[in-house]
């Protein structure tokens, strides 16, 4: 049994791997410019400034680490939101997490933009941060509040349309110049990243998810209750506090540069669970990273080439495939209860 666990572990792993890296070819490869393997390699090797290195090393590359870092995180995100509230359709874009991340930014985005002031990537983070936990401290309040798991995940997306409703409006009277910008941002999108920006979503992310990961054994028994973690000696508030800075900071990574992306850090961890057979987060958080990275990397290629050269926001892609996965979820969990 635990030889044929290993085996389906790991071939799953294999898969995902193979797969993050033919959808990160794929994405520097495909198109409104198609280039060939050959140019490509070229691009990346090459200092000569050919349209294709430009192309390559300017846009398509810097675009490409983004979408499969900020995919990862957001997939690892859910993932410690499930295990926080014991959900499986609990995520940073589902409890309002994210929504409440992208009203801090628009707000800062505006002020400073108004002052002639460009943002750091640093004070973006800061800025998204501070919303995700305004939105988490709302979610907290109220789950003391409401016992019901649903209410709570309802009143989540109520707060998520009350803060995209606040951005609208702050949107609307932006400045002229700022609108398009603001609004493009608002939609969700990997577009705009510059290469110069992925070191800090690169460290902010590693750190976040290594933190993520150092927690796998005690977030393992507090998935089996919490007096049963607490009789192993795991301090629950602390865990608990833990869990929510981190899965904070990485929605707030992703919403700082990329805008709100829906559904990925709900649909990838059920899909990984289902994949690997486990819950375990020593396996499921390592497997989420991965998983959301492709998923990112595949939705990103279908919204810049579907109708190109009109690019879609990546929400409208991630929605189409990963809305059907979260009612499978909820399908599901309705099924387990009715048979216990």
């Amino acid at each position: 049994m635990k030889k044929n666990r290993a085996i389906r572990w790991t071939l799953g792993m294999t898969v995902l791997i193979i797969l993050t890296a033919v959808f990160f070819l794929l994405e520097i490869a495909g198109g409104t410019a198609d280039l060939s393997l050959g140019e490509v390699l070229r691009a990346l090797t090459d200092d000569e400034a050919t349209a294709a290195h430009i192309i390559v090393m300017n846009i398509r590359l810097p675009r490409a680490i983004a979408a499969a870092l900020l995919g990862g995180a957001l997939a690892v995100s859910g993932f410690l939101l499930q295990t926080f509230f014991n959900n499986p359709i609990a995520g940073p874009y589902v409890l309002g997490i994210s929504s409440g991340a992208k009203l801090t930014v628009a707000l800062a985005m505006m002020f400073t933009m108004r002052q002639h002031i460009l943002l750091r990537s640093g004070e973006l983070v800061g800025a998204a941060f501070a919303g995700s936990l305004l939105s988490m401290g709302l979610i907290l309040l109220l789950s003391g509040r409401v016992k019901n798991m649903s209410q709570l995940i309802i009143a989540g997306v109520m707060i998520g349309y009350i803060c995209s409703a606040a951005t609208e409006l702050a949107v609307t009277f932006a400045d002229d110049a700022n609108i398009v910008n603001l609004h493009n941002w608002s939609m969700g999108s990997f577009s705009g990243i510059s290469m110069d920006k992925i070191p800090v979503i690169a460290v902010t992310i590693a750190l976040a998810v290594t933190a993520a990961f150092l927690l796998s054994k005690p977030m393992g028994a507090y998935q089996l209750g919490e007096s049963y973690a607490m009789n192993l000696g795991v301090d629950i508030k602390l865990l608990k506090l833990a869990i929510i800075i981190l899965s904070s900071i990485l929605s707030a990574c992703v919403t700082a540069f990329a805008g709100p992306v829906s559904f990925v850090g709900v649909a990838v961890p059920h899909l990984v669970k289902s994949i690997f057979g486990t819950a375990k987060p020593l396996i499921v958080i390592p497997a989420s990273f991965v998983g959301g990275a492709a998923f990112c990397l595949a939705c990103d290629l279908i919204a810049r080439t579907l109708f190109a050269p009109v690019e879609l926001s990546i929400s409208t892609i991630t929605a189409v495939f990963g809305a059907p996965i979260v009612v499978a979820a909820m399908l599901s969990r309705h099924t387990k209860k009715r048979g216990a």
